[in-house]
């Protein structure tokens, strides 16, 4: 069997794909482009792709060989996966692996813009430190105790959870259907109404998937809720906030700040407005980006390309009404 890899991989998961199947990897510092990859993928039993990697319903409809895509990470937003389940193509996924690290990238987004760390910071690296101390100079927020709005409680958001623990705060959360194993946990609380947590909340922190009804989910009526003082963290994906109403509620102080790991589109453009602003934090989607956390990804990306590609079942499946299709 034939198989095509988006992306340069952690060299073990490179050997166990190699072990089971002829194997091209696309190497270009840039993505592959949609052509390149509708004609290369056209001629295999199974792709490993990435977010950057866009395969859409042609792409699909064209690889009559095709029998999985194996995406490294968890969101599958990316691919169409109503045209895969159709034409009886599994789907896969890396779910688990990446919710520690992206709950460190969070919380982390989260303290430095309580604390204003990456603002002085640059503000000392443009020789500005004058004076030594002053006792109303860089003032923050405090996070001990303070109220976090959770948006979406996955696998993510629990472990978002775990750390403001650990700070003494307060939580509130917002998800589709309320969690029974946590409703009773002291200091958190289920709101039905996001409008609730949003206008209730110190910090809010997006850990939804990207799908039609979470597009821009966070636009200008949302962030007009929120409070004045308050920060939004965001680590899913860049279209679930509306950046032009971003950049106005912190560019005219609706809210105090914000630290964003996705932007929309990503990489974000050199001209965006957002990179004008000094209370806005932006990392380049490295939420998932620890050793550790992204060679079991890779393994696991690698382990369900050549499951799929055998006609097997993959170990972690994002649409597993394909099976009853498959007669698996």
């Amino acid at each position: 069997m034939k198989v095509l890899i988006t992306r340069p991989l952690f060299e073990e998961a490179i050997e166990l794909v190699s072990a089971h199947a002829e194997i091209e990897i696309w190497e270009d510092e840039n993505p592959i482009t949609r052509d390149l990859l509708r004609l290369k993928a056209s001629e295999c039993d199974g792709i490993l792709t990435t977010v950057m990697d866009k395969v859409d319903a042609g792409i699909i409809s064209e690889c009559k060989n095709l029998k999985v895509i194996s995406q490294l990470g968890v969101g599958v937003d990316n691919i169409d996966v109503g045209e895969a389940t159709n034409l009886g193509v599994m789907v896969g996924n890396t779910p688990g692996v990446v919710a520690r690290p992206t709950a460190d990238i969070a919380f982390g987004l989260l303290l430095n813009c309580a604390r204003r760390i990456s603002e002085s910071y640059n503000w000392v690296k443009n020789k500005q430190w004058e004076i030594a101390f002053h006792p109303m100079s860089w003032l923050g927020t405090d996070v001990g105790g303070a109220t976090l709005g959770i948006i979406g409680m996955g696998t993510i958001g629990r472990e978002m959870l775990k750390r403001a623990q650990g700070f003494d705060m307060e939580v509130l959360y917002h998800s589709r259907t309320p969690k029974p194993d946590i409703d009773d946990l002291p200091g958190v609380t289920y709101c039905e109404n996001m409008y609730e947590l949003l206008s209730n909340s110190d910090y809010v922190s997006v850990h939804v998937p990207l799908t039609p009804e979470t597009y821009y989910l966070i636009s200008y009526d949302e962030l007009k809720a929120m409070k004045k003082d308050s920060v939004l963290i965001n680590t899913a994906r860049g279209p679930i906030v509306n950046p032009s109403a971003l950049y106005d509620a912190l560019n005219e102080g609706w809210i105090r700040s914000a630290g964003i790991d996705v932007t929309d589109p990503e990489p974000i453009e050199p001209d965006s407005p957002l990179l004008t602003l000094d209370n806005l934090i932006i990392s380049p989607h490295i939420g998932s980006a620890s050793i550790d956390a992204r060679r079991k990804m890779c393994m696991i990306a690698a382990g369900n390309l050549i499951l799929g590609s055998n006609g097997e079942r993959l170990e972690y499946c994002a649409n597993p009404e394909v099976y009853q299709k498959l007669g698996l």
